[in-house]
């Protein structure tokens, strides 16, 4: 019997597995039945005053929904970020969606993975930009969106105790901010450069190509490395910063919202204390939540977050037509954030681009590349003229040993950044090729290629999360040596510490990783006589069999001095009486070691 409901049980069906997530999609939305059957019977439960049954009701009940939540807020949302990124950013690389629907249908885990990835990094440079403007902006700006940096701020009890329909509305909302700004500083400037410069696009970028470079690795170490070594920097968060402040004032005293933008802390003292008393100075708007009703969401909002008084919210002046005066405010922001996407598009690739051209010709290059070089010319420009700029009041002579000391401190940078950023990610990305890639790519029957460049980007991805593991981890030597070259700094770089101390013996380290396989292998299995089929065999497996065996080894030996420990605890736990010291008393400090002597009778 065929009825219209079984037809679209299988056409949902068909579309469910042709999503190539089946079981994930699957997995959500049983969850998610299973929240909906947790409120019916936590609902019936409290109807007949089942007490118990409902408080563990509404245990399972927040389990499941903060999971939920979680994974929309870490997995769902990022992704659909990613996803509007690429399709916003389509006709930069000359691409369509046809060209996305079929690299996800010959890789969807790969695929959704990228998304995921790019959205996560665009959603946490949004995050950093948000702070930097709280550092900037009067606070009590920014009432909209969440500080981060609040320490009383706990995502998690927030998701526990708001209701779900605040989620679902804080959900699109943030889709509806962060699908705009993509709009408004990708796709709307892409739109103005292919009209005004119709020769400047597309990017060329080549995701597949026969080029024995990995474009995947060199778009990771471009979103890992290039730009947090870029951007993380002193000076350029400062200049940054500065930048935002100058906006600041000038839209501020342009649109007589100086006192709302930056507050009275340029017109008196800087740095106040915030007012916490319920009179305010004359001619200011009396903005304390607390105590002002009718004011609207901002009051509302304030009211919710200070309920203990006015934390962290100064009051401002409010001009006249203030809403008009907010509205063009916001105008003249996205007017300067399209001005500044396009600077941002086009500036570093015509550098990078004019700069390629004197040793490639007219060949095309991967746009990564140029990219990266014009940045980085952009900042050594800028960073060049304000350093000369700090140093012309000083004199000429002045200026001569600067350049000297600054050319030593370059030539040490250069040796330090050959050894650390050179040699030792290359032997880590080889090192990682022959134990785990090799082996699982490569059959038995084939010879495995190896290119240097890809094995360097991703040995450089490889030691940025080991660095990072090491800085995370107990405090050994490694970890020591580590902060000690960060708060050195490359001003003040010591050469012979660094390679005494962390580049010789970790390029040792590797160096034995990578020459002990191949010499036993290669050298001392041919001379007992084995055949070529199994020496081959113990080429290609001898890296892996060895990283078990260390790791084996590892284990054990963890766990040996564990047992140890735990035995000795017990063993003073039940044996030992007493912990204090007999026949030993602490001499007083400056007491003389001489006793003093028996008083005379008299």
């Amino acid at each position: 019997i065929y009825t219209p409901g079984i037809e679209s049980y299988l056409h949902t069906r068909y579309r469910v597995q042709a999503s190539h997530f089946e079981g994930l999609i699957t997995t959500i939305v049983g969850y998610i039945l299973l929240a909906m059957t947790l409120i019916l019977c936590h609902g019936f439960a409290a109807l007949v005053r089942f007490q118990r049954s409902r408080r563990l009701l509404g245990v399972c009940y927040i389990v499941v929904k903060v999971s939920l939540l979680v994974v929309v807020e870490i997995g769902v949302f990022p992704l659909i970020c990613g996803w509007w990124l690429d399709i916003c950013s389509l006709e930069m690389f000359d691409a369509s969606l046809k060209d996305r629907e079929l690299s996800f249908k010959s890789a969807p885990g790969t695929t959704m993975f990228l998304h995921w990835l790019v959205g996560m990094v665009y959603v946490f440079y949004f995050a950093s930009f948000i702070l930097l403007l709280r550092e900037v902006l009067r606070p009590g700006v920014l009432w909209f969106l969440r500080n981060l940096n609040d320490p009383d701020f706990n995502p998690v009890q927030e998701m526990i105790h708001l209701p779900i329909y605040r989620h679902i509305r804080r959900f699109i909302l943030s889709v509806v901010v962060f699908g705009s700004i993509v709009l408004l500083m990708l796709w709307l400037p892409i739109r103005m450069i292919k009209v005004f410069l119709p020769a400047f696009l597309p990017y060329n970028v080549l995701l597949y190509s026969d080029a024995p470079v990995s474009e995947l690795s060199l778009e990771l170490l471009l979103l890992q490395v290039v730009l947090p070594a870029l951007l993380e920097q002193g000076h350029t968060r400062q200049w940054l910063k500065g930048l935002v402040r100058t906006w600041t004032v000038s839209a501020g005293y342009l649109l007589d919202l100086h006192s709302y933008l930056l507050g009275e802390q340029e017109d008196n003292e800087a740095n106040q204390p915030v007012n916490n008393n319920n009179n305010p100075a004359p001619g200011h708007h009396n903005n304390n939540p607390a105590h002002v009703v009718g004011e609207g969401l901002h009051a509302a909002h304030q009211a919710i977050l200070q309920q203990g008084g006015p934390i962290g919210f100064q009051p401002y002046q409010r001009p006249l037509r203030f809403p008009f005066r907010i509205v063009l405010l916001i105008g003249f922001m996205c007017v300067t954030l399209l001005v500044a996407s396009l600077v941002c598009l086009t500036l570093p690739v015509f550098a990078g681009r004019w700069l390629m051209s004197f040793w490639t010709g007219i060949s095309k290059i991967h746009e990564l590349y140029t990219a990266a070089c014009g940045l980085y010319v952009c900042w050594l420009s800028i960073r060049g003229a304000t350093v000369l700029l700090a140093w012309m009041p000083q004199g000429r002579t002045i200026i001569m040993i600067k350049v000297q000391e600054w050319t030593l401190m370059i030539l040490k940078t250069l040796v330090v950044a050959l050894l650390v950023a050179g040699v030792i990610p290359l032997l880590l990305g080889l090192l990682f090729e022959l134990v785990i890639v090799a082996p699982l790519r490569v059959p038995l029957d084939q010879t495995p290629l190896f290119y240097p460049w890809q094995d360097w980007a991703l040995g450089v991805l490889h030691a940025k999360i080991i660095a990072a593991i090491t800085l995370m981890g107990p405090q050994w030597w490694l970890k020591s040596v580590i902060e000690q070259v960060y708060a050195n700094g490359i001003r003040n770089i010591d050469l012979h510490f660094i390679i005494r101390k962390l580049a010789a013996p970790v390029i040792s380290v590797l160096l034995l990783s990578l020459c002990v396989p191949y010499i036993i292998a290669a050298g001392v299995v041919p001379t007992v006589g084995v055949t070529p089929e199994m020496q081959i065999l113990i080429q290609r497996r001898i890296y892996p069999f060895l990283l078990m065996v260390v790791s084996i080894i590892g284990i054990l030996s963890f766990q040996i001095r564990q047992f140890k420990r735990l035995y000795e605890h017990i063993k003073n736990d039940k044996y030992l009486v007493g912990q204090r010291l007999v026949n030993y008393e602490r001499k007083a400090r400056g007491a003389s070691s001489v006793p003093p002597p028996n008083p005379i009778p008299e």
